[in-house]
């Protein structure tokens, strides 16, 4: 999240009044973090009572694009997985203009991020991404992921001039390998659906229960789908993984918060023979995809207001690590 669109409560209040059966609008503030859309956070009153919600204003996703990611948001928490809801302007839309550009206000979610996690909170991320993925299975909607091997193959020539030659060897080998994994019988069989793809530490939180005492948090929910589409579930699997289960020197996984993720996700739903035998090259897909897109942001970035563009050697490590399994 990041603020490229700049907006004032004067320009947004007396529309949220009249649009919104969500009360007056009394303070939006821009949040800091991630690279996509610009994201406030949004206070209004009503009936002498103070609620909170996100804004959202899209930068690349079109309109056309964005109902996908909506419903996907509005039919989860139908079904209970504590996501973000979208809310319904007084005709009934949850997608809106606004400065010219698609917008849309969701509900906030309780907690914390949790950027050092404990084996606990692995099981939690673990145990919710499948009942997520089983409650997606009925949803009506499709939608490819917007990021995945098409988006590489265009992207990858891109940033090849920016990088050394042992980097472009890497890139291009690895790109190779996936396109072969991507045409592969085993790789069409993988289980696919509704998806998060981007379910990093930052875009879950955790609501405390005891101050001193994170054993005893309870998982708050999952955000910012809007990088979601209709992917293996094996992925999403895999790039959760190889953030939740980081080692300690930021690169390896970590065997016990990886055990603990897996144990969790497939108490609720077992992975098949097939997706067992694809994981390694599952694990070097997801970190392939977050290279290529770091990559692409710190080398053709956009301007905007509270934008830090990630260090794409971060994910170049883990494809290392993981081309070693």
């Amino acid at each position: 999240m990041a603020v490229f669109t700049p907006i004032e409560l004067d320009e947004i209040s007396d529309q949220i009044a009249e649009d919104f059966n969500i009360g007056q609008a009394t303070a939006i503030r821009g949040i800091h973090g991630g690279i996509e859309n610009s994201n406030f956070f949004l206070d209004t009153t009503q009936d002498g009572k103070k609620r909170e919600f996100v804004l959202t204003i899209f930068e690349r996703l079109s309109a056309e694009q964005l109902p996908y990611y909506l419903e996907l948001m509005r039919h989860l928490a139908n079904k209970g997985i504590p996501v973000p809801k979208p809310i319904e302007n007084t005709n009934g839309q949850i997608l809106f203009s606004l400065k010219g550009k698609p917008a849309t206000i969701v509900s906030k979610l309780p907690g914390l991020s949790r950027l050092a996690p404990e084996t606990n909170h692995c099981a939690l991320v673990g145990a919710m991404l499948a009942k997520m993925h089983l409650a997606g299975s009925d949803f009506s909607k499709t939608q490819a992921n917007l990021r995945s091997l098409p988006w590489w193959q265009t992207t990858v020539p891109q940033v090849l001039a920016h990088l050394s030659n042992a980097q472009k060897e890497l890139l291009t080998s690895e790109l190779a390998t996936q396109e072969r994994f991507f045409a592969s019988n085993e790789y069409a069989l993988l289980p696919q659906g509704a998806s998060h793809c981007d379910l990093f530490r930052d875009n879950v939180l955790f609501d405390p229960q005891d101050a001193n005492d994170t054993s005893q948090d309870q998982l708050g929910g999952f955000f910012d789908f809007y990088f979601a589409g209709t992917d293996k579930w094996l992925f999403d699997l895999a790039v959760t993984a190889n953030d939740w289960c980081l080692a300690d020197n930021k690169k390896d996984l970590d065997p016990t918060r990886l055990q603990a993720l897996m144990e969790a996700y497939q108490s609720v739903r077992p992975l098949t023979e097939n997706e067992q035998l694809s994981w390694p090259l599952m694990v070097r897909a997801a970190a392939l995809r977050f290279w290529i897109s770091r990559l692409w942001d710190f080398y053709l970035p956009r301007d905007a207001q509270m934008l830090t563009p990630h260090d794409p050697t971060h994910f170049e490590h883990i494809l290392l690590s993981r081309r070693a399994i």
